[in-house]
């Protein structure tokens, strides 16, 4: 039997390389301006579509998938056509899924930062965009499978092991993430609420960074590892336990996000029971890889590629042994929505996702285009400075983490908080803001420099886009079974698709058993019978809320500690959330939690507020909202969002729709009359009073306990 000719194809891997920089240098340039907000809200230059709520979910969709993403398609088109001896699938939907994916990005890029967002963490775009992502990450998995089906190479290497249980489980998590009621062509209500809507959410966002940051980022670490360092993978038993413990342990994750909130108890304490166990299989990942350098440490020294490696490998195992330190109930009291989350994460991605695509595009692009790196100086430049961004990006932010959560909770020796009002925890963390900011200029400085070190490489290189190949036909055989200890997983690496529905099963596991009691037994979310639905105005006024990012620096939920409840009022109860479709529940606290914010201050404080923060509150560092009192309000939606809720299950008499306006005006025509009496003159059809009628209305359908002030 002869061996067959054919070509990989290198032209759709450059495609998704140079759409890694090019993006990579976009998303982290927003994220700079978003870094800079912190400390100086003048930033946002006075326009409404850059302030740190509009952008900030622009900067993690950017970087989560516009620069990973596009890293981890260029490692899988890549590898999967070396590791299957076979050209992908079909050049046309290589050529769909790569112009479908930029596509979808610059819809993003156009979107948020208008406000047309759902809310969800990680998962803020729009139904019409939700259903795009749909589509192209079909057409992926087509051409993947198609390219498995023909190969030329019976075993199917560890690296698809976790590329097919990332392209299964994406699917399942967005499907099941964006299940949303369209009003309009770019406005949804989720069909969950609540503590229902919470659990989905960070089911999806936990796994998010479990299937789209890590499984890919494995696969890909399987292949170019050995190829680096010219050294087999350490242990291919390893790699086995690690990849099924890893996806079905993982998927449990998600409700350590929300512990000590409303959600069950008994959910809360499967997600940290998984959390906790964990660390066995993340750390089986870091230390296969580490030890498949053994006797190659030498190389590290000399090779930058082997550095970025290095480093990327151990920052995953200081993420994946702090994720389960947080889901510690004492630790996550006081680490939860403070910067530590952040430094958490961002050693992660910084260190894990962007030093392995770092290693990825250097070790790659020179070979496809069949010449040298321009410059390994300038690659070493990019280590050092990279590394040095991350330290001075991920210190501060814990240092500011440990110092704002620890501050929160002091109270005096007779009792009382020390720091009643949050703005004094803000402003004492300024200085480590800036400290992020200068960490996130060095790292971006960094990649700068790769992309000019890659373009100049591939000026003086020429891509070799059809890259000659041959191997043997596939020839059907009989398996033996004399294959060792691993004989029923040497049958599975030959059986694609049942290697797929396993994966499947594996992560529906903990899915249905998290997800299906919380949504169909009722005593999980007790009812309250005096909170009732939102009226027409502050339904819209929350809609406002949403669109202006609020969430992303003001939680909704006061948790059962003392701290809080002097501060805040009462503990949140799951019964309050049952017609809030999105949950608005935050995981970051930038500001002050708003979950009983009514009756606080006067409508005249929030406008002046809303207006320029420092006016009422001296060091804000909110942005100025003043094109909220000059925006007219869109009514024309009000019917089509109150029937959308009541298909919802939220109880508006059959025929309100039509009264709704009068309602409205009525109920913002006193907004209006009782401003006037302070001296504020304001038409009754400005955003600004459904906001304010929005605010005044949060935890006031139960009795609060009395709090401290809380600017």
């Amino acid at each position: 039997m002869q061996p067959e000719k054919f070509y990989y194809d290198n032209k759709i891997v450059r495609n998704f390389g140079i759409a890694t920089i090019v993006w990579g240098i976009i998303g982290m340039t927003v994220g700079l301006l978003v870094a800079m907000q912190l400390f100086k809200p003048g930033m946002n230059m006075g326009n409404q579509y850059t302030t740190f709520g509009r952008i900030r979910p622009l900067h993690t969709n950017a970087v989560i998938f516009a620069f990973v993403g596009n890293a981890i398609f260029m490692g899988v088109y890549y590898s999967l056509q070396r590791l299957l001896k076979a050209r992908m699938f079909s050049d046309a939907l290589s050529k769909i899924h790569f112009w479908g994916w930029q596509l979808i990005i610059v819809a993003a890029a156009i979107t948020l930062p208008l406000g047309f967002t759902t809310s969800h963490e990680y998962a803020e775009l729009e139904w019409p965009i939700d259903i795009a992502i749909t589509l192209i990450w079909v057409v992926f998995g087509i051409n993947m499978f198609g390219t498995i089906i023909k190969r030329r190479e019976r075993h199917l290497y560890v690296a698809i092991w976790f590329y097919i249980a990332t392209f299964v489980t994406i699917a399942v998590l967005h499907i099941v993430n964006s299940f949303e009621l369209p009003i309009s062509a770019l406005k949804s209500y989720y069909l969950y609420a609540g503590v229902q809507d919470a659990l989905v959410q960070w089911w999806y966002g936990h796994n998010a960074v479990a299937f789209f940051l890590t499984t890919p980022y494995l696969g890909m670490m399987y292949y170019f590892l050995p190829k680096m360092a010219n050294r087999p993978v350490y242990s291919y038993k390893l790699s086995i336990l690690h990849f099924w413990a890893l996806i079905f342990i993982y998927i449990w994750a998600g409700p350590h996000h929300l512990l000590y909130t409303t959600l069950p108890g008994w959910a809360q304490s499967l997600g940290i029971v998984f959390s906790i166990m964990l660390i066995a299989p993340s750390w089986g990942g870091m230390i296969n890889g580490l030890l498949t350098l053994r006797g190659a440490w030498d190389k590290v020294r000399d090779d930058v590629v082997l550095k970025f490696m290095v480093v990327g490998l151990t920052a995953y195992g200081m993420a994946t042994f702090e994720g389960p330190m947080l889901s510690l109930k004492q630790v996550n009291a006081i680490g939860h929505f403070t910067d530590w989350i952040v430094a958490h994460v961002h050693v992660g991605a910084l260190g894990w996702n962007g030093f392995l695509t770092f290693a990825i595009l250097y070790w790659l692009i020179p070979r496809i285009y069949r010449t040298q790196l321009y410059s390994k100086k300038l690659a070493s430049f990019h280590f050092w400075i990279g590394t040095l961004g991350i330290l001075f990006y991920a210190v501060p932010m814990y240092w500011a983490g440990f110092t704002q959560g620890l501050m929160l909770k002091e109270f005096t020796p007779e009792g009382i908080l020390k720091y009643p009002t949050f703005l004094e925890t803000t402003l004492r963390i300024i200085p480590m803001h800036v400290m992020r900011a200068v960490g996130g200029g060095l790292y971006l400085l960094g990649v700068i420099a790769m992309a000019y070190n890659l373009a100049k490489t591939m000026a003086i290189g020429k891509l070799v886009a059809q890259e000659p190949a041959e191997a043997m036909p596939l020839e059907k055989v009989f398996v033996a079974h004399n294959e060792g200890d691993n004989f029923w997983h040497r049958v599975l690496e030959r059986r694609p698709i049942q290697l797929m529905v396993l994966s499947l099963l594996v992560i529906l596991i903990g899915s249905i058993i998290e997800l299906i009691p919380t949504m169909t037994i009722s005593s999980n979310v007790p009812t309250i019978a005096s909170v009732k639905p939102y009226t027409p105005l502050e339904l819209q006024g929350r809609d406002i809320y949403i669109r202006e990012g609020c969430v992303n620096c003001h939680s909704q939920t006061v948790r059962p500690f003392r701290s809080e409840t002097e501060r805040y009022g009462e503990y949140s109860k799951a019964g309050e959330f049952v017609y809030d479709h999105p949950f608005l529940w935050g995981s970051k606290r930038t500001g002050p939690d708003l979950q009983r914010e009514g009756g606080k201050y006067s409508n005249a404080w929030h406008y002046n507020h809303m207006l320029d923060p420092r006016l009422m509150s001296p060091g804000s560092i909110m942005p100025n909202y003043d094109w909220l009192i000059n925006q007219k309000l869109d009514t024309t939606t009000t019917a089509a969002k109150i029937n959308a809720m009541r298909t919802l299950g939220v109880p508006y008499a059959n025929g309100y729709e039509k009264l709704a306006n009068t309602e409205l005006d009525k109920q913002a025509q006193g907004i209006a009359d009782n401003l006037a009496k302070d001296k504020i003159k304001v038409q009754c059809d400005r955003e600004i009073v459904a906001l304010i009628a929005y605010l005044q209305r949060l935890g006031t359908d139960i009795k609060v306990t009395k709090t401290a002030n809380n600017n």
